[in-house]
């Protein structure tokens, strides 16, 4: 118990001094919040983000550690570890944005890739918007490097190492938080920035901002569910033309024969659309310079984005989407950045962070 509270052994000390202060100041925790170790807090942490629930956790240290812990206490250290790591990555980023022009560049390049992957989820929250919807999207991001890639005998792909940044918010704080990862990795020496994405506007325009020398692709099974959800309304879901459909344009795709996707597509040009349905010569009109799958494959590039949405999976429904959630935006963030430090392998690093915070 006295490892996991305070990481002190009072065996080790002489009490027998003459000299009388307060057991918090002996112990060097007095300085701290919850008159516990920043060890325990970070052990605390650890387990308010893996879990459930807060009540899940408390029953896990209770369980391993043999420490009775309220949720309450489990739900405030958690929040606390989680808004001064937030709160760092957001100094961070704003001070790496706003000095960007500054930026030391070398000219050296890697022959190797940057991936980068972008995605949001919603999340339920507190706070209702103008329609009376709690919903908010929370943006993801991932990065990755071929050199982060094992190939398996079976042509499969595993990518053994992933970077995370997470926002439930505007984009332009989620754009610095991205931009400040890129130069964390020091994105000017790989000889090619891959971005992957669903095609949405705000991730083009996002990326055409940050790095336009990027090479952008549109998922391709994200085009492909769009397709599917385009013909299913134009041939009344027809099975047989609905696959002919999707197969001609996929394949005009791979040909490039980007003349020949919108000439079929202005067969149906008069047709509207109800809400909810991809709207697909526009779509494919606004990424028309991001469908080139031949020259992806053939470069081995990846042209899915299955990363990002097993990471979404991982990152935010884990913890941010059991049943009855809802959440603070603040709340969320800050459990949000703990889960990116986690997934990112990166967990042995916060406690420098916070004791640097904390007792400096």
């Amino acid at each position: 118990m006295l490892q996991i509270i305070n990481d002190i052994n009072l065996e080790d000390y002489n009490l027998k001094s003459k000299l009388m202060v307060p057991l918090d100041e002996y112990l060097c925790i007095d300085k701290l919040p919850f008159k516990i170790s920043v060890k325990a807090m970070i052990e605390i942490a650890f387990w308010g983000q893996n879990q459930p629930s807060f009540k899940k956790a408390s029953d896990i240290i209770k369980r391993i550690h043999n420490i009775e812990i309220s949720y309450i206490t489990v739900k405030n250290v958690t929040e606390y570890i989680g808004n001064l790591l937030f709160q760092e990555l957001l100094d961070n980023a704003n001070n790496i944005w706003s000095n960007r022009a500054n930026i030391e560049i070398n000219n050296k390049k890697d022959k190797l890739i940057l991936y980068i992957e972008s995605d949001g989820a919603a999340v339920n929250t507190r706070v209702e918007d103008e329609n009376g919807s709690t919903w908010k999207e929370n943006k993801l991001a991932i990065f990755f490097s071929d050199k982060n890639i094992y190939r398996r005998k079976d042509k499969a792909n595993m990518i053994i190492h992933k970077e995370f940044v997470s926002y439930l918010g505007n984009v332009e704080i989620f754009r610095a938080l991205v931009f400040a990862k890129a130069v964390e990795l020091k994105y000017w020496e790989y000889e090619n920035i891959v971005f992957i994405s669903d095609g949405a506007t705000w991730l083009r325009n996002m990326i055409n901002e940050l790095f336009p020398e990027a090479i952008q692709i549109l998922d391709k099974f994200h085009l492909i569910e769009n397709i599917y959800q385009y013909a299913n309304f134009v041939f009344n879901e027809d099975k047989k033309k609905v696959e002919k459909f999707k197969d001609k344009i996929i394949g005009y795709c791979y040909s490039n024969e980007y003349n020949l996707i919108f000439k079929e597509l202005k067969k149906y040009k008069d047709i509207t659309l109800p809400t909810g349905i991809c709207n697909l010569p526009i779509y494919l009109e606004h990424n028309k310079d991001k469908i080139d799958y031949s020259k992806y494959e053939h470069n081995s590039w990846f042209v899915g984005s299955g990363a990002i949405e097993s990471s979404n999976k991982t990152i935010v429904q884990l913890r941010l989407k059991q049943a009855g959630m809802r959440w603070s935006v603040d709340g969320a963030n800050k459990i949000l950045t703990l889960r990116c430090y986690v997934e990112s392998g990166r967990w042995n690093e916060i406690e420098k962070i916070v004791v640097d915070k904390l007792l400096s």
